[in-house]
């Protein structure tokens, strides 16, 4: 547990005053029958553009990772799942109701059905595991209280109205200098105890690096409707069906990104990926990665070609560096990510098993 701060002062709207563990206590076990609303995204980590990919194929690239975007939602456990993302007069729509899963690109007239296997082979998880988590604030919120330790400082900052609802503000704070944030507030509904917001800061600068929240939301189940999908005259629908081991599950192509952090790269051959590190520091390391697009005159050798190189008793790679991401890429094919300095990177990769 971090360093919790002292009881949060009087502040508007006014709420009962509320210790910093007891609502961090409060978060960690909130728990909704179901939700439904419209959420903000607001992004800008500083990723490149990569080059020969045009503005559409970096803007998908980096979904969720720059600029602005909108999208409705609603879960209902166990789980059912809706997220509807509305970017430049287009629709991506993923949903589930339990059975049967769709995915759906208005700009493309492409949808993809997925029969789920029966509920008694694969135990349902819960909405905000099988939803595109981005576009959840809950979840969002959750990637970053998983990272506190006695490195962090938690403290109740004060008050405010997020989506017409009275919230408490509860601030994380990394002690170490290894990472780029530079602190979390997340807006806790003071009643159900649900994050409504999430704005990530950087360790340098004064705007967001990131901010994820509800303009609008009702804490009603969501109707059962509310989960079907009916594809429009003219799209083009391609059935497939998910095993019922769990391990081989398979993800719609059209599904948003499921992480705030961008994907790991990994070819067929790539092994799961290995944390190095704790909290605020960690690492992730991705081995057998698929790295042909890094030589000749690919989209991403291009963008390398520009990236400093580095070595060190961990080998030789590229390192490349974003406001708040950055990653290194080693000659024997090994990826290393995460949201702290490039040293860091490389003190990881030094520990790394080959």
């Amino acid at each position: 547990m971090g360093t919790l701060g002292p009881a949060m002062a009087d502040a508007s709207p006014k709420l009962p005053t509320i210790s910093a563990q007891d609502l961090l206590a409060k978060v960690q076990t909130a728990k909704v029958d179901g939700l439904s609303g419209t959420v903000s995204s607001s992004a800008d980590l500083g990723l490149p553009a990569i080059p020969g990919l045009g503005d559409r194929g970096n803007s998908q690239l980096t979904e969720m990772l720059s600029g602005q975007h909108t999208a409705r939602v609603a879960f209902a456990t166990p789980d059912k799942a809706r997220v509807s993302v509305l970017d430049n007069q287009a629709e991506r729509l993923w949903t589930t109701d339990g059975t049967s899963a769709w995915a759906y690109d208005s700009s493309k007239l492409e949808a993809t059905k997925l029969t789920l296997p029966s509920h008694k082979n694969v135990k349902p998880g819960k909405p905000e595991q099988t939803a595109p988590r981005s576009y959840d604030p809950q979840a969002v919120a959750k990637q970053f209280l998983d990272a506190i330790d006695p490195t962090t400082n938690v403290a109740v900052s004060g008050t405010e109205k997020v989506a017409g609802r009275d919230a408490y503000k509860l601030r994380l704070v990394p002690k170490t200098d290894k990472t780029t944030v530079g602190s979390v507030t997340l807006a806790i509904d003071s009643k159900t105890w649900v994050p409504l917001d999430v704005t990530v800061m950087q360790r340098s600068g004064s705007k967001p690096a990131l901010e994820v929240g509800f303009t609008s939301v009702s804490f009603d189940v969501p109707s059962a409707s509310s989960f079907t999908f009916t594809p429009p005259k003219g799209v083009k629908v391609t059935d497939e069906k998910v095993p019922a081991n769990p391990g081989q599950k398979q993800i719609p192509k059209q599904v948003v990104p499921n992480r705030v952090l961008p994907r790991k790269p990994g070819g067929p051959g790539a092994e799961k990926p290995t944390v190095i590190g704790k909290g605020w520091d960690s690492v992730v390391m991705i081995k057998g990665a698929g790295t042909s697009g890094l030589t000749g005159n690919g989209p991403l050798a291009q963008l390398l070609a520009k990236a400093p190189t580095v070595q060190g008793s961990w080998g030789k790679g590229k390192v490349l560096t974003s406001k708040m991401v950055s990653a290194l890429i080693t000659d024997d094919g090994r990826v290393f990510a995460g949201l702290v300095t490039p040293d860091t990177l490389q003190a990881a990769a030094a520990k790394a098993p080959r």
